[in-house]
């Protein structure tokens, strides 16, 4: 199976692509706007299967179909909130919603594949999504997350904290009055839930919050290291590979 993502937040790429390899599916193409799209389209043979998020950086993603006719099948990825989606339901149009579940995530996948010759060439009308559309509607993330300290539930908001991390096979928060709160949430599903512009996965290990970062120090092997506000227990590396889009995604 010949698979491409569209989608502009690179973590959300990331781990749609980790999920679809857990399902034995090799991801051959990411990319991240409409203009790349259309370039892309325009120079390569179509996919089997699309996986495209609604609202990229540069405009909807239904803009690619106006300049480029998209012979593969699509599965859109979206964020956007139930009476949105009636017009998916009303077209007939595969969707996943963000956060993405990996039971959902299959599901779609074996539904394609049970539907291949139905999901090709198929002449797809966007007009009811893009009226529904037409005022772009921003993406809601968490704004609190709870912990549960002995009998009582204490609220910890968002803006309160300094970084996540993983440790001992447990997930925390630290906050930036130096207290650490053990949290349901997985670093994967955590990624997904936080707005991408205030908070960046450094490594498998932490996730940084831009305002509690006070140094950013050159660290071997063409590494950063990250002092911040309180976080004392252990030092905070960004890995190579995430070296280019942290530098990205500070500006």
């Amino acid at each position: 199976m010949n698979v491409l993502i569209i989608e502009d937040e690179r973590p959300s790429a990331r781990r749609l692509q980790r999920m679809l390899e857990k399902q034995g599916i090799v991801v051959n193409q990411i990319l991240h706007s409409v203009e790349e799209s259309i370039e892309w389209f325009s120079n390569n043979d179509h996919p089997d299967l699309i996986f495209l998020d609604i609202q990229l950086s540069d405009g909807l993603s239904f803009e690619i179909f106006d300049e480029v006719e998209v012979k593969s099948a699509i599965i859109f990825t979206t964020a956007f909130d139930e009476y949105a989606l009636q017009a998916f339901k009303l077209n007939s149009i595969d969707y996943l919603l963000k956060p993405i579940d990996e039971e959902e995530l299959e599901h779609a996948v074996n539904q394609f594949k049970n539907n291949i010759p139905e999901k090709k060439n198929v002449q797809l009308n966007f007009e009811d999504i893009r009226k529904l559309l037409s005022n772009p509607v921003e993406r809601q993330y968490k704004k609190r997350f709870t912990t549960r300290i002995g009998q009582h539930i204490k609220m910890i908001a968002v803006d309160e904290i300094e970084c996540f991390y993983s440790e001992n096979k447990g997930t925390y928060a630290h906050t930036f009055e130096g207290r650490n709160y053990l949290l349901d949430n997985t670093l994967e599903q955590l990624i997904d839930e936080i707005a991408p512009q205030e908070f960046f996965r450094v490594n498998r290990t932490f996730i940084v919050n831009i305002n509690a970062i006070k140094d950013i120090i050159s660290y071997t092997n063409s590494r950063l290291q990250l002092k911040l506000n309180s976080f004392r227990e252990q030092e905070v590396i960004v890995a190579r590979e995430r070296v280019k889009d942290f530098k990205i995604w500070l500006e």
